[in-house]
């Protein structure tokens, strides 16, 4: 590994990024050796700053993010012994690996984790990347291919936190850190008091952009924006740098500060335990937290804290449903913020035991009508609202789940099986072994009730797999209803929860996709005609150059809309998606996801064929 990076680095040679020598053996210790930056990195630097309440300049903060971006510049142009462009993508540009020296220069370092190649896949997206999530570009947090953008995105995550002393992206927790990203959620930099300049603030969104395309196109033409907001001269603001970095340096003051807050630290403890019971946390460990519950006038004593988020997640309990926690006073469940987050939507604030919110605006019974067409017409027309689909298993017991939409886009998913909890969804994917699952359940309400958050905290499952997962998990929700016989399904326009925690902003055409495989018994190829059957333009075939029809479907159906120039058989059409690999290392689409594409096409109207052509399995 640390070969590689030296191989790295030795293909970029640039005053801002740290020479490496070279890299070997001494006996069986592997060494890197590399240029000594006598000074500090900007981590460092930003943590002082925030604990003296200390604004770094405009002008300091902007020099320092030009020198990033020509070091930047040498890393994306950098290029192999025989003059072929690498494609680096740094993937780990962050306050800790910007060095910053005594005599005032920048020099970015730790090639650790980059990667060659441009667009580079989402295999092991997160490798090394724990603790840093602060700095990863939308694309990169949803495990699609990515280049050297999402570094330029990390540069100005990066720049918006010298600017304001704070990062960026808001969240008490890396979940919550990695939703903000997904939606470019940047409020602490716009809400920064002092204001950040309007054109200033201009540059920082652009650079920011969710989507790579819009954002700039190069290290150079985001430094070439930033360069008015570089004053006063590069001279004196190399001096001003100087001066901060002997300044951070200086740990005397500090340690006298934090020496300080200890010994006030220690003084409200002993505060505590005079004036309270020092042993009241431990008579309640968490693995054995029990609750008293009131159904129905029925009570129930010796609730597990866990069995009890179950009960509230899958409708077993209402939100007008009595707890009383650790031996206090009876609330109803909507009035407990850690336990009301877990409740349907539609049970949160009524007292009856499931909401119907009037005369619905549309009905379906799945017998009659795909939920795949359910799912196209609701795409089609840009619902929002609520919908509900019902059904009883083969015991007989009723199950219901409720999709919430927001301009025809997927925004969550509640379900009554508890089979589609993410704890056992992480079970079946093998993301969790059963017994880590238990043991995270034993110290739920360590977390909140909050799963994710425990599972992370506890080193369990890594944050990025853990927000893949919940969309991942909030698409197969839908999907499996795909293969429901039957099933009935009302619509309430204008319907919202009132709290998502997770919003899934998903296109409906990655769960329709996903459907086909479960509506085919993993055979979507069964579900064409045969092969030599033209396809035929659909009736929304003229809106499918619209990028409102597009929308951010998968990337194997959005190839579907270069064929409809003049539609091919159905054969050429799977073998064009199939055959889609602009790069060494972009994922393969198989034949089996380009079936899936193309029947997920249909249903939405692109792409038509024959009622009467025979089906694929007749051949």
């Amino acid at each position: 590994m640390l070969g590689g990076e030296a191989e790295l680095h030795r293909a970029v040679v640039h005053p801002n990024v740290v020479t490496v020598y070279g890299a070997g053996m001494v006996g069986d210790e592997p060494y890197l050796a590399m240029e000594y930056v006598e000074g500090l990195d900007l981590y460092r630097l930003l943590r002082r700053a925030e604990s003296e309440q200390r604004r770094m300049p405009v002008g300091l903060a902007t020099y320092i993010a030009r020198q990033l971006c020509d070091a930047l510049g040498a890393v994306h142009a950098a290029r192999d012994d025989h003059g072929n462009p690498l494609h680096i993508v740094h993937r780990d540009v962050t306050p800790s690996n910007i060095y910053l020296s005594l005599d005032g220069s920048v020099k970015l370092g730790d090639f650790g984790i980059a990667r060659v190649r441009q667009h580079t896949g989402p295999a092991q997206p997160s490798a090394g990347l724990k603790g840093k999530f602060g700095y990863l570009a939308p694309e990169q947090v949803a495990g699609e291919p990515f280049d050297h953008r999402a570094d330029l995105f990390a540069m100005a995550a990066v720049f918006g936190e010298m600017l304001i002393g704070a990062r960026i992206f808001p969240g008490s927790g890396q979940l919550a850190v990695l939703l903000a990203i997904r939606d470019v959620n940047i409020e602490p930099l716009r809400q920064a008091s002092p204001p950040v300049d309007a054109k200033l603030m201009a540059v920082c969104e652009h650079a920011l952009a969710r989507d790579p395309d819009q954002r700039f196109g190069s290290a150079a033409e985001l430094s070439a924006a930033l360069a008015p907001f570089q004053t006063p001269t590069e001279d004196e603001l190399r001096q001003q740098l100087s001066e901060w970095v002997s300044w951070a340096r200086d740990s005397s003051e500090l340690a006298r500060q934090l020496e300080g807050r200890i010994r006030d630290s220690m003084q409200r403890m002993r505060a505590v335990e005079v004036g309270g019971s020092a042993d009241a946390a431990s008579e309640h460990p968490d693995t054995s937290l029990s609750q008293v519950l009131t159904v129905s006038g029925r009570t129930y004593e010796d609730v597990p804290f866990s069995r009890l988020i179950e009960m509230i997640a899958t409708g077993e309990l209402m939100g007008d449903d009595k707890v009383a926690l650790m031996g206090g006073e009876f609330c109803a469940i909507r009035d407990i913020e850690e336990l009301a987050r877990h409740l349907l939507p539609s049970t949160s604030a009524t007292t009856g035991r499931l909401f119907q919110p009037g005369v619905p605006d549309y009905r379906a019974q799945l017998a009659q009508t795909s939920m795949l067409d359910v799912l196209a017409h609701l795409r089609a027309t840009r619902e929002s609202g609520a919908l509900f689909v019902e059904r009883r298993d083969a015991t007989g017991a009723p199950r219901r789940k409720e999709l919430y939409l927001g301009e025809g886009r997927l925004t969550h998913v509640a379900s009554t099986d508890r089979n589609e909890l993410l704890g056992e969804y992480l079970v079946r994917r093998r993301a969790l072994s059963r017994q880590q699952l238990d043991e995270a359940l034993a110290a739920l309400s360590r977390f909140g009730g909050r799963l994710g958050d425990t599972l992370i905290s506890m080193g369990m499952v890594d944050a990025v797999d853990v927000f893949r997962a919940i969309r991942n998990q909030g698409r197969d929700r839908v999907a499996a209803m795909c293969g429901w016989p039957r099933a009935n399904v009302t619509f309430y326009r204008g319907t919202l929860p009132a709290r998502v925690e997770f919003p899934l902003d998903l296109d409906l055409a990655s769960p329709m996709m996903a459907g086909t495989y479960v509506a085919s018994h993993g055979k979507p190829r069964s579900l064409l005609p045969r092969g030599d059957v033209r396809l035929r333009f659909g009736p929304r075939a003229g809106l499918v150059p619209d990028s409102h029809e597009r929308g951010t479907a998968p990337v194997s159906l959005q190839l579907v809309a270069g064929l409809m120039e003049e539609p091919p058989t159905v054969d050429a059409a799977l073998a064009h998606i199939a055959a889609h690999h602009p790069t060494p290392n972009s994922r393969v689409i198989s034949l089996n996801e380009a079936a899936a594409a193309l029947v997920t096409a249909k249903y939405l109207g692109w792409v038509a064929y024959p009622s009467d052509a025979p089906p694929a399995s007749s051949t």
